[in-house]
């Protein structure tokens, strides 16, 4: 793993509605950073295939709009789920993650990046509030980015 990235970013939502599509204009303004060691990934949702790109890095963030009544930008650190079983077809961080470990035999250490998102409706325009938390955190994985190149 001394080779592999130091961090990948994955924004997952829907561009397509309203505040959901926090995550992917993220990542997309993480990618135009060209930060070192760091890549992005981008889709509408997490999917069984995202799994081994998780396990070739050493670090993954997963940034996406919450929904929960949060007003604050929030990062968690995540652990493996217990089982790979996913719900429809698509799946958590925890699940990606497990997936990831059992199909690659490598989790990497994760977190989870979460937005507050104040409108979900049919549209491609952030709130004011998903907008400041992008800005809030594309800063936040700069510091990330930056404390792992020092490790």
């Amino acid at each position: 793993m001394s080779t592999a990235p130091a961090l990948l970013v994955i924004g997952y939502g829907n561009l397509l509605r309203g505040d959901d599509g926090v995550g992917p204009r993220v990542a997309e303004a993480v990618g135009s950073l060209g930060l070192p060691g760091v890549q992005t990934l981008i889709c509408q949702q997490l999917s069984p295939e995202h799994a081994e790109p998780i396990s070739r890095v050493r670090r993954v963030v997963f940034v996406d709009a919450a929904v929960d009544g949060s007003r604050e930008v929030q990062l968690r650190e995540l652990a493996p789920g217990d089982t790979t079983q996913l719900m429809a077809h698509a799946a958590d961080p925890r699940t990606m993650l497990a997936l990831a470990r059992d199909v690659f035999g490598h989790a990497p250490q994760a977190w989870w990046l979460t937005i507050p998102a104040a409108s979900l409706t049919f549209g491609e325009t952030l709130s004011p509030e998903a907008e400041r938390g992008l800005r809030a955190a594309v800063e936040r994985i700069k510091s990330l980015a930056h404390e792992f190149q020092t490790l």
